[in-house]
């Protein structure tokens, strides 16, 4: 038997990169001598994260549409065709017995290549709302793996496999207690502790609803670990040393230990990204999503609705979060009851397993062209 040599395309965000990554450990894990490529964007977060966790991977100069000038979007076109020659060469070269999906731009023009050279592909949608670029790659993938219900609405039925979306290894492998993480922080383990975070870049609604609120925070009882995100942290650090001091207030750019940082909140805070998401079932945390409008077909908001009408996790809207965010938090993390409800809800969507069957379910797709 030839050596099993397997594609993994897409990226552009944490929640792209981190279920891309646990699949291949996941095929890697099944089948050690396995050979990996992944297959990104030029310029997006993938190109150093895929790397750093021991992977080669080959950029594609590809964009998304500009929505506001359509102009633009005539270099994107250009693009898109270079990006498909390109993906074409690049599984030409490596030859690999299977291509997978996991969203983000390189996803689109490497699957599409791969369906048209007649390697199977599998798709990895992440949201409970099919994107344009899947819906059409759907057409000829083999599998499509998928982490909510009624998904049939936009694949078709027989394709579709349901197992919850990947998360980062080491959130459920660092069996971190909640006691040694508050004293990580340096917190109080009497008092209740909120988590906030708005992903890796940050969240401009949330980290307002916070700056907003220093008084607010400074005479209260809870405690605040805050993820400002490396794009706002120099603003904020500003305001911040031109106000009173906040004591309860931990304030943070970039968390790197976020299994430590989930242990030790009693609540989060945070967007309503596919990934984040399953963060928070897989962990049992109570949360409060805010979704950021600022995405395709606004999938956040129909994440955050499919959690919160199982009364899984609270839900506010970008619009209505600084008037009502950092109230309805406090509120929460006082309230032992409905903390414990929530925690109960949302680890009854959890999919613990999803890394490795999606990991089989990619190796059936090569042993069938071995």
């Amino acid at each position: 038997m030839k050596k099993t040599k397997i594609i993994v395309s897409g990226g552009g965000t944490g929640g792209h990169i981190f279920p891309a990554i646990s699949i291949a450990n996941a095929i890697k894990e099944i089948r050690p001598d396995s050979e990996i490529l992944f297959v990104g964007a030029e310029g997006r977060m993938e190109m150093t994260r895929v790397p750093e966790a021991g992977y080669e991977i080959k950029g594609l100069p590809i964009a998304g549409f500009n929505r506001k000038n359509p102009f633009a979007n005539i270099k994107v076109l250009f693009k898109i065709l270079k990006s498909q020659q390109m993906a074409k060469k690049i599984i030409k070269d490596f030859k690999p017995q299977a291509v997978v999906g996991v969203g983000g731009y390189a996803s689109g023009p490497t699957l599409k290549m791969a369906a048209k050279m007649g390697i199977p592909t599998l798709i990895q949608e992440q949201n409970s709302y099919a994107g344009v670029t899947n819906k059409l790659l759907a057409k000829s993938a083999k599998k499509i793996c998928v982490a909510y219900e009624g998904m049939e609405r936009f694949f078709p039925k027989d394709k579709i496999l349901m197992t919850g979306n990947p998360v980062r290894q080491s959130l459920l492998s660092d069996n971190v207690h909640h006691h040694e993480a508050i004293a990580k922080f340096g917190l109080d383990p009497q008092r209740p502790v909120i988590l906030i975070i708005g992903g890796s870049l940050g969240a401009r609604t949330i980290n307002e609803s916070i700056l907003s609120h220093l008084d607010a925070i400074r005479n209260n009882d809870a405690q605040i670990i805050w993820q400002t995100g490396k794009f706002y942290s120099e603003h904020i650090n500003k305001c911040l040393a031109d106000a009173p001091e906040v004591p309860n207030l931990i304030v943070l750019d970039f968390i790197k230990n976020m299994d430590e940082a989930y242990a030790a909140a009693d609540l989060v805070v945070s967007r309503a990204g596919a990934s984040s998401i399953s963060e928070l079932c897989l962990l049992g945390k109570p949360c409060i999503l805010v979704p950021s409008p600022n995405v395709a077909e606004d999938h956040q908001t129909k994440n955050a609705l499919a959690l919160s009408t199982k009364d899984a996790a609270l839900f506010v809207k970008d619009i209505e979060a600084q008037d009502k965010l950092l109230d309805l938090a406090i509120e929460t993390v006082n309230n032992e009851c409905k903390l414990s409800s929530l925690s109960h809800n949302i680890k009854k969507l959890a999919l613990p397993d999803s890394a490795n069957i999606i990991a089989q379910e990619v190796l059936k797709l090569a042993d069938a062209v071995q």
